[in-house]
This record gives C-alpha cells, sequence and structure tokens, in this order.
C-alpha cells in the first residue's frame, strides 16, 4: 500500500512557519538574520527595550580565507531616542542574550542607529462583553443544564465573548 511521499506535508500549516520557510533564507543573505531573532526580539531583550528598538541586520567580518580564526559580528540594532542610551548601557547583557538564543558566541558587539522604529502598540485588554439582556438570556438558556458552577461560569463568559465578537465585527 502506497503511504504519503516522505518529506511532505499535506497537512495544514501555520501561516508563519511557511513564511519563516520564505523569508529565513532571504534575510540570511540580505541582511544576515533570521526572521526567529525578528521575533523573539521581546523575549531576548526585555519588554522594556523591544518596545522601542528592532534588529536590523547581522554583520559578519569579512574571511580572507577557511583558515582565518572564527570572529563574531556586529549585531545592529535600531532604536529611538533615549531608548538608544538604555541600550548602550546593557549591550553586555543583550549581546550575551542574543548569543543564548542563537546558542554560540555570533555577536561580539552592537551597533546602535538611531532612527524611528515602527513597534505594534501593546495590546489592552478589552474586559468582559457586555450583552443586552435578550443574548445574557440566549446564553444562560445555553448552559442552564450544566450542574458545575465553575464550568457553568465559564461557559457563559466565554458565549458573551463570542456573541460580543461577533457584533464588533459586525
Amino acid at each position: 500500500m502506497a503511504g504519503k511521499p516522505k518529506g511532505r506535508s499535506f497537512g495544514a500549516q501555520p501561516v508563519a512557519d511557511l513564511a519563516s520557510k520564505i523569508l529565513d533564507p532571504v534575510l540570511r543573505k540580505r541582511a544576515g538574520i533570521s526572521v526567529a531573532l525578528v521575533q523573539s526580539w521581546e523575549e531576548i531583550v526585555g519588554e522594556r527595550i523591544a518596545r522601542s528598538s528592532l534588529p536590523e541586520k547581522i554583520v559578519w567580518p569579512r574571511r580572507m580565507s577557511e583558515g582565518d580564526p572564527f570572529e563574531p559580528a556586529m549585531l545592529i540594532v535600531a532604536c529611538e531616542g533615549m531608548a538608544a542610551l538604555a541600550l548602550q548601557h546593557e549591550t553586555g547583557e543583550v549581546i550575551s542574550r542574543v548569543n543564548a538564543f542563537l546558542g554560540f558566541a555570533a555577536v561580539g558587539r552592537i551597533r546602535i542607529l538611531q532612527k524611528p522604529v515602527a513597534v505594534d502598540a501593546p495590546r489592552r485588554p478589552r474586559g468582559p462583553a457586555r450583552l443586552d439582556e435578550n443574548d445574557a438570556a440566549y446564553v444562560k438558556s445555553l448552559t442552564r443544564e450544566i450542574e458545575s458552577d465553575d464550568l457553568r461560569d465559564a461557559l457563559e463568559r466565554l458565549g458573551a465573548e463570542v456573541i460580543g465578537a461577533k457584533r464588533r465585527t459586525a
């Protein structure tokens, strides 16, 4: 019986994984950087620094021959205003965190470029959805027969969020 060919996946895949497979080679060639480093920047450097900075590229020193010893690269980071000063004071820590993320001593120094950085604003929690009396009664009627109070309350909150989300997008 013939199975599916090895190495091919026919199931659904996250778009981020597909984009990474396409973009990683391009970014490595053009900027010497991977999508994973950019995506994980906040986890690497912390929320305070990540709010106003982004890694732009990694510049590797030129080697004249294969026998030349390995030299670490320079990480170029775009940073806004006063955050550049904070990043400058923490370069040693940032270098060690980036190297830990990459798995080897890839980066030896950081060059800071002061320029505007477009970073998404953090999302604020919306709070629970407010339903009118008819929708609230409908949700309660669906969960009426559930014996567990905790489960019933959780499902009522979920129902309110689902109905509230449908209203917001309509």
